[in-house]
């Protein structure tokens, strides 16, 4: 297979949205013809097997698309503004503002509803199949996870949830970094790869009980509940309101949760919010107190002491190295 055919997959999208794309699977800037909306998809590739597309754009009215079986593909995609629905293998699928959606598609046509008058703000990531293969080999050169094995004989398969606190800090950073005219590939690629590690992370190889008691209706009510305390991770609910949440008692949660995550709630919850606080502090937008605020620790004192002890280092120090 040709790592390079997947680019197909994203011409396609773009032509259809009457974009003048110069190039078949190069770097540019595709603005939208005044007839159809306001802004600009801007395309990236900083490898020839890494496509990085980020829209920002309006249209004048609703608009729907359908796009043919193209490549086996990856995709990664963040919305941060804006609702898409999508049909893909039968099912109609929802993308909405702050969610995360990683997707395997392989001999599908898809067809997209975008809503007229509607701010849309996304980062899509694509890689082929052979690429994602490669990111899956451990260090012993086995592969324990494959393309086929998450597809499971279909043709498609999506995952989705709310987008993690350090996976936010990173997605606008690279729509910053978009901005600037100087940003090298190496450092698209370098914060891309990151998102990537975090997603195959979250939703390949955290969770995973296959020798489970666990039903697959629990599964999904413990992801919901790792969802909502990562919403509201300033002033997360108590074990029993989070249990009402979803539904399920919460010794349950309690024991589920640990089996899923290998952790307790809070000690999850714990380390996001620090994490958060570690990429906040990385930006060099925020001070210590505004760090520690945003992630919900009231006492600043108790905050440097737990992140001294999960980064080893005191979070003023860090603040002042950025």
């Amino acid at each position: 297979m040709n790592t390079t055919d997947f680019h197909y997959n994203f011409n396609t999208f773009f032509d259809e949205l009457a974009l003048q794309r110069q190039h078949a699977g190069r770097t540019e800037h595709l603005p939208f013809h005044s007839r159809i909306g306001e802004g600009m998809i801007r395309r990236f590739v900083p490898r020839f097997d890494m496509e990085v597309v980020i829209s920002d754009y309006r249209l004048h009215r609703d608009r729907a698309i359908s796009l043919p079986s193209g490549t086996a593909m990856v995709e990664l995609s963040y919305c941060l503004q804006g609702t898409r629905r999508t049909h893909l293998a039968g099912t109609w699928h929802e993308t909405a503002s702050d969610s995360c959606t990683l997707q395997f598609v392989n001999d599908v046509d898809a067809r997209f509803e975008m809503n007229g008058d509607e701010d849309y703000v996304m980062l899509g990531i694509g890689i082929p199949v052979p690429t994602f293969h490669h990111f899956m080999e451990e260090g012993n050169g086995r592969r324990s996870i494959s393309f086929e094995q998450i597809l499971g004989g279909g043709a498609f398969r999506m995952f989705q949830e709310t987008i993690e606190p350090s996976a936010s800090v990173i997605v606008k950073q690279i729509i910053q970094s978009a901005n600037t005219a100087n940003t090298r590939n190496l450092e698209l690629e370098c914060k891309v790869l990151e998102l990537l590690s975090l997603a195959f992370r979250s939703f390949l190889f955290e969770g995973r009980v296959e020798s489970s008691k666990l039903s697959r209706t629990d599964v999904e009510r413990i992801k919901q509940a790792r969802d909502i305390m990562l919403e509201n991770m300033s002033e997360p609910p108590s074990l029993i309101e989070l249990s009402r949440m979803i539904g399920m008692n919460d010794y349950k949660l309690k024991v589920g949760f640990k089996e899923m995550y290998g952790t307790t709630v809070f000690a999850y919850l714990r380390g996001k919010r620090l994490e958060k606080a570690c990429l906040l502090l990385q930006q060099g937008d925020v001070n210590v107190n505004e760090a520690s605020c945003a992630v919900g620790y009231s006492n600043p004192s108790y905050f440097a002491e737990a992140f001294r002890e999960k980064y080893g280092i005191n979070p003023g120090e860090l603040a002042r190295r950025y």
